[in-house]
């Protein structure tokens, strides 16, 4: 079901200065930060040749990153993103197996133009999950 691997994200306190971590000491291309309201972060996507990383920084008070960054001060991994062929069709599969999708079960808009889901981390090995369209 599963596909390749597209993003491993992180949260942080201060956007630009984890942008300079990639960009000036381990020389990766980093975008420019782009605030997605709907989701409540910014976010700045590191190039590496097989994946990508996602920084994500609260944008507002009501972020959802804003908890998390609560119970890890210092920040960290918050989620993993997978692609799938018909998002639609895995959600529909994964809830007749019992898993639990965030929110209201209908895709969103994410940060790269495309319908995302995420999925509960109790269900994944404790590993929040992001589903997002090939």
């Amino acid at each position: 079901m599963i596909g390749r691997l597209n993003h491993v994200a992180i949260a942080v306190r201060d956007i630009a200065k984890a942008s300079a971590v990639y960009r000036d000491t381990l020389g990766a291309e980093v975008s420019a930060k782009v605030p997605q309201p709907d989701h409540g972060v910014s976010t700045v996507f590191i190039t590496l040749p097989n994946t990508k990383i996602e920084l994500l920084e609260p944008l507002g008070d009501g972020s959802p990153i804003n908890k998390f960054l609560e119970k890890n001060p210092d920040g960290g991994i918050h989620h993993v993103c997978y692609e799938v062929d018909d998002i639609k069709a895995a959600r529909d599969t994964l809830k007749a197996q019992g898993a639990r999708v965030l929110g209201d079960g209908e895709p969103k808009i994410g940060a790269h133009g495309k319908p995302v889901l995420f999925l509960h981390p109790k269900d994944f090995c404790g590993t929040l999950v992001e589903l997002e369209q090939a």
